[in-house]
């Protein structure tokens, strides 16, 4: 090994960013961390003004200029993308026999390091750019811990809220939910329908064939409800064969009148059940935004079932809309 290997190896070890000139500003050898920022083509034997361009003093043009500025700090990037900016010292090597020059990222460190996916290995162990880099992982580190708790804190806390407004046998929405979107859709002021249902002939169900028939029904029926209804309408059981189904941006009643004959009609078809069959009926009372006075959740409600229960006087198996006359009271 020459005298002028064994100086690089021992440059390469303790300034892996360094370069090594010739008297006539060719790279004679190149750190091998300098090296890594242009991968694609090896720096030795280009002249190193055709790699690099100085910002700070810019006025250098060939290698006397590069000597007359041994000392001091120079700045420079290098020429084709990125053009990542370096700086550096140079001191001349006696004899006129060149110059080496010591490079460093300075402040711009983490984007060379993101640049060319740079590590601790490739400088020097005791350049202060290590602590740095392991601050940053640090760093990096907690960042996507906390990033990654963050995210499941909001998936516990989209679940919990989700229990909280489902009702477990059926799937569907229940009590909370509803007085949750109610205020919401009244104090955005479109129109909209509450259909309130309930289930005829569901305690004979129960009577007769056991409460596991009865959460088989119950569960029928929230299908049937779904099914009917739009994804982005509220379908809820607020009680235990209550049922309510809020329809937002609805309030044709040729229309709601046409999904409320769907729904009594297929419920009214036979739910199997443990080699028998279950016969139950729903009533459906409807109430509409734009007729509700005074428009608040308790109104709309109380309407609905006014209209509810009008139906099961008259027979069951039936819908109708709220009238004023339903009221209680008359009024």
């Amino acid at each position: 090994m020459t005298d002028a290997q064994a100086l690089c190896g021992m440059l390469d070890a303790l300034c892996p960013m360094h370069v090594v000139l010739s008297p006539t500003g060719h790279v004679r050898h190149a750190g091998p961390t300098l090296q890594k920022l242009r991968p694609d083509g090896p720096m030795e034997g280009r002249r190193f003004l055709e790699v690099v361009e100085f910002t700070r003093p810019r006025q250098v043009r060939g290698m006397d200029d590069l000597m007359a500025a041994a000392g001091i700090r120079l700045h420079l990037r290098l020429r084709d993308a990125p053009p990542t900016a370096l700086k550096g010292v140079l001191v001349p090597v006696p004899g006129g026999e060149g110059a080496i020059m010591n490079l460093s990222f300075g402040i711009s460190i983490l984007e060379g390091v993101r640049d060319y996916a740079l590590s601790s290995a490739d400088f020097a162990a005791t350049d202060l750019a290590v602590e740095m880099l392991y601050l940053v992982e640090a760093k990096s580190a907690a960042m996507e811990a906390s990033r990654k708790l963050n995210l499941r804190l909001r998936g516990a806390m989209i679940a919990a809220e989700e229990q909280a407004f489902t009702d477990t046998l059926t799937g569907l929405k229940n009590r909370r939910a509803v007085e949750h979107i109610l205020p919401r859709l009244i104090e955005g002021g479109g129109p909209f329908a509450v259909l309130q249902a309930d289930l005829d002939f569901f305690k004979q169900v129960n009577d007769e064939r056991g409460h596991a028939a009865g959460d088989a029904v119950l569960q029928r029926v929230a299908g049937i409800l779904v099914e009917e209804t739009r994804g982005s309408d509220c379908v809820a059981r607020i009680g235990g064969d209550e049922f309510v189904v809020i329809f937002g941006e609805v309030d044709a009643r040729a229309r709601l009148a046409r999904i409320a004959e769907r729904i009594i009609a297929r419920i009214e078809t036979p739910i199997p059940f443990d080699g028998q069959v279950c016969r139950i009926s729903i009533s459906i009372g409807i109430a509409l935004s734009e007729e509700t006075r005074p428009l608040c959740m308790a109104e709309i409600l109380a309407d609905a079932d006014a209209a509810l229960y009008a139906c099961k006087r008259r027979g069951r198996a039936c819908f109708a809309f709220f009238e004023p006359e339903m009221r209680p009271d008359g009024m």
